[in-house]
C-alpha cells in the first residue's frame, strides 16, 4: 500500500501535481466518510452527551460520582476557587446560574458556585445500551424482519423476472422485439410519483393493503434491470446456445445452466441496486402500510421522531443498523460492479 501511494511515474520525488491529486482524494474521502463516522460515534453517545455544546467527535459523557448521603450519583465538575485552587466537586442542585456543589469526601459542606466558574469532568463512555435497549423497548425486531423480508424476496423476484425478460430480448428474434424493448426503456422517463395513485388502486383492489406483498409486487420488474441484463447477455456467444440446443437442452435449461451463470456479474450489479432500492424505499411503503406492525425500518425511523420529544440516542443507533445490510451487500458484491457495468455497455 505504501509503494502504491508513493508512486511517482518514473520520477524520484513527488511532483506538485501528485500533492494536488492526493489532497483532492483525501478531501473527497473525508467528505464521503466523515459524516458516516460522525453518525457511528454519535450513536454511542448518551442522551446528555448529544446535547452538549460544543459537540465532540468521540462519545464523551459527564463523569458521575457517588456521594454519601445522596441516593443518586451526582455529576462531577472542576471548580476553581478564589485562591486559584482547582477542586473536583459534585453538583447537588442548580437554581439559575447558581449551583449547589459538594466535595465527594466532604458531603456535609455545601458551597454555592456560579456555573461560569466550573467545567464538567468528561470521560470516554461508549453507550452500548443504545443498541440493546431498542430491541427491548420498541418493536425493532419486527421492523427489521419486515425490511429484510421485503428486500430479500423483492430482490430474488426482480432478478428472476428481469433476467427472463432480458434473455428473451437478447437471444430471441421475433416481430416487435425492438418495439417492446423501446417501450420498456421509455418507462424510465415516467416519474414514479405519477403512477402512485393507479398503483395504489390496483393494490387496494386485489386486497394487498397493509401487506408486505403489496410493497413487493409493484416494483419487481424494473426497466433498468432489463436494460442492464440485456446489454450484458448480448455479449454471450449465440454458439453456446446453439450447441446446447443440438444436445436437446430445453430453453429453460439453457436459461438456467448457461445464461444465468455467465451473466453473474451483471446479476450481482442488479442485486446491489435492488437491495438499495428496496431497503431505502420510503414513499411506497408509507402509502401501502398503515399498521405499525407492518412498518419497515424506514417508516419506523420516521414515526419514532416525536413532535415534542425525540430520543436521539436511540434514533441514531437505529439509523446505524439500517446502514449495515446495504454496506455488507456492497462489500461482498463490489468486485462485480465494474465488470458488470463495463460489460453491459460493450454492445
Amino acid at each position: 500500500m505504501a509503494n502504491f501511494l508513493t508512486r511517482t511515474h518514473g520520477r524520484n520525488r513527488l511532483d506538485w501535481t501528485d500533492w494536488v491529486s492526493y489532497a483532492y482524494l483525501f478531501v473527497g474521502l473525508f467528505m464521503m466518510f466523515g459524516p458516516v463516522l460522525w453518525l457511528v460515534m454519535s450513536s454511542f453517545k448518551t442522551e446528555s452527551a448529544l446535547s452538549q455544546f460544543p459537540p465532540t467527535f468521540l462519545p464523551y459523557s459527564q463523569k458521575m460520582v457517588k456521594v454519601p448521603g445522596y441516593d443518586q450519583a451526582l455529576p462531577l465538575y472542576t471548580v476553581k476557587d478564589a485562591q486559584g485552587v482547582v477542586r473536583e466537586m459534585a453538583q447537588v442542585q442548580r437554581v439559575g446560574i447558581i449551583a449547589t456543589m459538594v466535595e465527594p469526601d466532604k458531603p456535609a459542606q455545601l458551597l454555592k458556585i456560579n456555573i461560569k466558574e466550573r467545567k464538567p469532568v468528561n470521560e470516554l463512555t461508549f453507550a452500548g445500551s443504545n443498541y440493546t435497549d431498542i430491541f427491548g423497548k420498541f418493536s425493532f425486531g419486527v421492523y427489521l424482519w419486515n425490511s429484510v423480508f421485503i428486500t430479500v424476496v423483492a430482490t430474488i423476484i426482480t432478478l428472476l423476472f428481469n433476467s427472463m425478460a432480458a434473455f428473451a430480448l437478447s437471444k430471441y428474434q421475433f416481430r416487435g422485439q425492438k418495439t417492446v424493448f423501446i417501450l420498456i426503456i421509455a418507462t424510465l422517463m415516467i416519474p414514479p410519483t405519477i403512477i402512485l395513485v393507479p398503483a395504489f388502486l390496483v393494490i387496494s383492489t386485489v386486497g394487498l393493503l397493509n401487506s408486505l406483498w403489496g410493497v413487493i409486487f409493484p416494483a419487481v420488474a424494473t426497466p433498468t434491470g432489463v436494460f442492464l441484463l440485456r446489454q450484458y447477455m448480448l455479449t454471450i456467444p449465440d454458439e453456446l446456445l446453439e450447441a446446447a440446443r443440438m444436445d436437446n437442452a430445453s430453453e429453460w435449461r439453457i436459461y438456467w445452466k448457461i445464461i444465468l451463470p455467465l451473466a453473474a456479474p451483471a446479476m450481482a450489479v442488479l442485486a446491489i441496486f435492488s437491495v438499495m432500492w428496496r431497503w431505502n424505499d420510503f414513499l411506497w411503503p408509507l402509502i401501502v402500510l398503515s399498521k405499525s406492525e407492518k412498518f419497515t425500518l424506514q417508516l419506523a425511523l420516521n414515526s419514532f421522531q416525536g413532535e415534542l420529544n425525540t430520543q436521539w440516542h436511540y434514533l441514531l443507533a437505529m439509523t446505524v443498523i439500517t446502514l449495515i445490510p446495504v454496506s455488507l451487500v456492497f462489500a461482498f458484491l463490489q468486485k462485480y460492479i465494474a465488470t458488470g457495468i463495463a460489460s453491459a455497455g460493450v454492445k
